[in-house]
């Protein structure tokens, strides 16, 4: 019995592929007959019969396969078995998972007995799942692609790695122990980081293996026949391993270990400890190193104390925000590869040559390497995710990851085909005409011609998207300055920045420039350059403002006040002068310069805000966020996922990041404003919203540290609280009414429904009246304690019962009793501003019942009128103006802002017992509104109202926005001014004569 000739069908296999393949048919009919005869001498199974028992499809598959691959046959020539054991494991269809594999190798592994027999085993087993992996990736059973390929070799490299560790570990024992334990009490093993392709989990078909290894801590080893040092044992151990799998042997390699990515490359140790790789890369870590880094992860030995030691490697590898320092490397390393694509050849490489594997790597892990700091889902080894996440994030427009994707599949594609054709590292297109047949049947592809015009396609697109990755700044700005004819051009800015002008040239230049006083700009720019902090600047920053300084006053020029941009932009580069990696992200984002330039030349505040906090500066490289506020929604939920990012127990991170978040919202508030994409009433609503967020995740934050030592309260009705912080943050004043503007402090008043007597059921068990003092000293610790980004606000608890004799927080019923029995008018006016902002919904429900009970009480006009006017007249007599003039102050004044909210206040006050729907806000202008709806005052006069609100309201913003005083000219304001006193007169102080 013989292997047939037409075994294999050929239909669907090229003719000038057919004879190579008969011939393999032919060395694969001997081998079987061998084993045949093998069988039959031991009563075996007949492989051959096995053989001539596969089904037809399978058979095709074989034909396709062998036509293809040379290392396929050569693997089935010398093991044919091995095809019938992968078809009836189901191998063939679906690659095995990792606890498979580990069963596999540990199987074969129980019978080894010296290092020789476990480099063969290794060797062996790398083999037959190869076979599988090929097979697989050439015929495309359902759910196999070019990712699934990658991970199937990722997981076989990780398992022969640490199964070959494993064994080495017990075979070494006898001889040198074991490593000590470290200080904390756990075993110490050999940390193995997989680099490049393996940390990505996506090996191609014949990669070689970039590895690290480590150990956590010094000392002995112990219970051997001699100790060892474990710098002396690990590097044993590391050489054994490397020798388990690299050499090539009679049964040919496992995998090829590289170790020139390791500290020092081949002139450093070949294993460090955790101190002295953490000292190394804090010390002499290089740029190239960081971007290394990007891909490393754990893949054999201590899982856990690997992913312990990259933890305490991020710092380096992701700077804490973005890192435009790093572009100026990166821009290095593009030209590189620039220069080495030009080199003689590279063209049919595919992964070095143009627009090839590498650039598109480089693409992503340029922003991995600049933005993965700030956004972390940007931390992740794996290209694919990356890729997928950086239109979230708004850092490649959608439609190019689209075409990077497919493309860098194709170009994986075919490199696993290179390979797969001999089991040879390689990604060069081949010459030999019969090579090319085989790639373009793998690729299901007509024939030569058109691999080659889909080749041609793809890397035409990514170096497209490639060369526009962090492009030359300079250059930009000089072609937009060229279509725009400048006055002054990039080397003039810098001739003058660096004082190769004369004071009479200079004044010349910057008057040209559209400079209205060229002499204090000059004045100005020469005090900067020769002040102490730029002489005194290290080498790298000095470098990165010499770069920065034509480009800023570039956009300097370019901005309508050129003399007021220069003078509150310079404060903020001095600021920055010892933070350069602002520098650098100024001087590589011309377009940011250009919004600098806008909001700082519109308001002081702005420019304040981003010399004191220049991480805001980082809103400034997004224009769609920085003039579109977040509403409530977005913004709970980007706080929520930047708070998710930080560890729960780092509570100086989370501040921080508190901080940021609300000064960042802010500014997209303020630049809103300035450019009047937003209306008034949408700023304080902004700006209200921000402190919503906030006061809620503080009031989270709170509760969490406070139950997590103490356990959970006791309710009023004696159940236990639940983990949703059962208490009250009412917004009082601006807040409670929705007014708040960009300098606000908080009027708080605190609330809980504990029960008097209760205690909370933690093992340090507090009672409940200690318990939420403590949560609302907590709270406003959190809103006040600074920071390196300030503080959140000021607080003021004045307006809470009895106000700063009383308790700090109160019961709900105690609450409800002292408004019932002891509030003053004033106090109840308060009231009308007061709602909910953070909490338990059926605590607010509650608290806005009291609130409604107490306002629509029945009141005596007369003495409610009175007590408002008194009180009222007692807040001019101490912040009002005390002469009028040419201006007046827009909130305490005569007719001012806090005429009208008296106004409201006295309407709910008197009105709300017989009309309720004026209980169902806290701003004034929907009280007004309400007033007018439901007929209680004249709808003229209610405009009147609304009208004269606004105007002050929006002056006041912009007195904020402008450092200016809150006043107002009379000129301006005469008519609201007349209207509001005129109403007051009639509705509160009829006996008097006009004013």
């Amino acid at each position: 019995m013989a292997l047939p000739d037409d075994f294999l069908p050929l239909t669907d296999i090229p003719a000038p592929l057919r004879v190579p393949l008969q011939h393999a048919r032919e060395r694969l009919a001997a081998s079987l007959e061998q084993a045949d005869n093998l069988a039959g001498m031991s009563d075996g199974d007949s492989p051959l019969e096995d053989w001539l028992a596969l089904s037809a499809s399978r058979r095709e598959q074989l034909a396709r396969v062998l036509a293809i691959s040379s290392f396929v046959a050569e693997t089935l020539v010398r093991h044919p078995e091995w095809l019938l054991h992968l078809d009836a494991s189901g191998e063939l269809e679906v690659a095995p998972d990792a606890e498979t594999l580990r069963e596999w190798l540990g199987e074969r592994l129980e019978a080894v007995e010296d290092e020789p027999a476990l480099q063969s085993v290794m060797r062996r087993f790398r083999r037959a799942r190869m076979l599988g992996i090929v097979w697989r990736d050439l015929t495309r059973p359902p759910g196999i692609d070019m990712w699934a390929t990658a991970g199937a070799v990722s997981r076989l490299a990780e398992t022969c790695l640490e199964g070959a560790l494993g064994w080495l570990e017990r075979h070494l024992e006898p001889r040198w122990g074991r490593p000590a334990r470290r200080r904390d009490g756990g075993e110490q093993r050999l940390v193995v980081l997989g680099m490049g392709k393996l940390g990505a989990g996506e090996l191609n078909l014949s990669s070689d293996i970039d590895l690290i290894f480590a150990f956590p801590e010094k000392g002995e080893t112990e219970g051997g026949r001699k100790s060892l040092e474990h710098q002396e044992y690990f590097t044993k151990l590391g050489q054994k391993l490397i020798a388990a799998l690299d050499p090539v042997t009679a049964d040919g390699f496992a995998f090829r270990v590289d170790m020139r990515l390791r500290p020092l490359g081949d002139g450093g140790p070949l294993v460090g400890s955790f101190s002295s790789l953490a000292g190394y890369y804090q010390d002499q870590g290089r740029e190239w190193e960081r971007y290394a880094m990007l891909k490393a992860r754990p893949v054999a030995g201590d899982r856990e104390a690997g992913a312990e030691l990259l933890a305490g490697l991020r710092p380096f590898v992701y700077r804490r925000y973005l890192d435009f320092g790093a572009i100026e490397s990166l821009r290095e390393l593009k030209a590189l590869i620039n220069r080495e694509v030009r080199r003689k050849g590279m063209q049919s490489n595919i992964k070095l040559g143009p627009g090839g594997i590498r650039e598109v790597e480089f693409v992503v892990q340029a922003f991995q390497l600049i933005r993965g700091g700030r956004d972390t889902e940007l931390q992740v080894t794996s290209l694919k995710t990356a890729l997928e996440r950086l239109p979230e994030l708004g850092l490649l427009p959608r439609e190019v990851v689209d075409e990077l994707l497919p493309d860098y599949l194709f170009l994986r594609d075919l490199e696993h085909v290179l390979q797969a054709l001999e089991d040879r590292q390689t990604q060069r297109l081949p010459d030999d005409d019969l090579d090319r047949e085989r790639v373009a049947l793998a690729l299901d592809m007509e024939d030569w011609p058109a691999v080659m015009g889909r080749l041609d396609e793809v890397r035409g697109r990514v170096r497209q998207h490639f060369d526009a990755v962090i492009a030359d700044p300079e250059e930009e700005v000089e072609e937009a300055d060229d279509g725009a004819a400048a006055a002054v051009s990039l080397e003039e800015w810098r001739a003058l920045w660096r004082g190769e002008l004369e004071d009479d040239e200079g004044q010349a230049l910057l008057g040209d420039a559209g400079f209205g006083d060229p002499a204090t700009a000059g004045r100005r720019l020469h005090s900067l350059r020769h002040s102490r902090q730029v002489q005194t600047m290290q080498r790298i920053g000095y470098e990165r403002l010499e770069a920065l300084m034509p480009l800023l006053l570039d956009a300097v020029a370019a901005s309508e006040q050129p003399d007021t941009a220069l003078e509150r932009v310079l404060p903020l580069i001095e600021a920055v002068l010892r933070r350069t990696a602002y520098l650098a992200l100024l001087r590589e984002n011309p377009d940011a310069l250009g919004h600098l330039m806008r909001l700082s030349g519109a308001s002081p505040w702005i420019a304040e805000q981003l010399a004191r906090y220049p991480i805001l500066l980082d809103e400034l490289l997004t224009p769609d966020t920085l003039y579109t506020p977040a509403d409530k929604a977005r913004l709970s939920d980007e706080l929520r996922q930047a708070l998710g990012r930080l560890p729960e127990d780092d509570e100086e991170a989370q501040l921080e990041a508190l901080r940021v978040f609300k000064h960042a919202q802010t500014l997209h508030v303020a630049a809103s404003d300035i450019v009047g994409t937003r209306h008034l009433m949408k700023v304080s609503d902004y700006l209200t919203y921000i402190a919503e967020v906030i006061l809620e995740a503080v009031l989270a934050m709170a509760w969490k540290h406070l139950t997590r030592k103490h356990g959970f309260p006791q309710r009023g009705d004696g159940e236990r609280a639940g983990v949703d912080p059962e208490f009250l943050i009412v917004g009082y004043g601006k807040l409670g009414g929705i007014e708040l503007g960009y300098g606000s402090d908080l009027d708080l008043v605190f609330i809980h429904d504990g029960a008097p007597q209760g205690s909370t059921d933690g093992e340090r068990p507090l009672d409940n009246a200690v318990f939420f003092t403590r949560l609302g000293q907590r709270i406003i610790h959190l809103l006040t304690a600074v920071t390196p980004a300030g503080s959140l606000y000021e607080v003021d608890m004045r307006l809470r019962p009895s106000g700063n004799s009383g308790l700090l927080v109160s019961s709900l019923g105690a609450f409800a009793d002292y408004q019932r029995d002891q509030a003053w008018t004033w106090e109840h006016q308060a009231l009308v501003r007061a709602r909910v902002v953070a909490g338990h919904e059926r605590l607010a429900e509650r608290f806005q019942a009291i609130r409604s009970e107490i306002l629509g009480r029945s009141r005596d006009g007369g003495v409610l009128r009175d007590e408002v006017v008194k009180m009222r007249h007692k807040m001019r007599e101490h912040l009002a103006s005390k002469s009028e003039g040419e201006d007046f102050d827009l909130k305490h004044d005569p007719g001012g802002m806090v005429d009208i909210e008296f106004l409201c206040q006295y309407a709910v006050l008197s009105m709300a017992g017989d009309t309720p729907d004026l209980l169902a806000w806290s701003d004034n202008i929907r009280i007004l509104e309400t007033l007018e709806a439901t007929g209680r005052l004249p709808g003229r006069d209610c405009q009147r109202l609304r009208d004269a609100y606004l105007a002050y309201r929006s002056a006041a913003h912009r007195a904020s926005l402008t450092r200016a005083a809150g006043r107002g000219r009379n000129a301006d304001f005469h008519a609201h001014r007349q209207a509001v006193i005129e109403l007051w007169q009639r509705l509160l102080e009829p006996q008097d004569d006009p004013q």
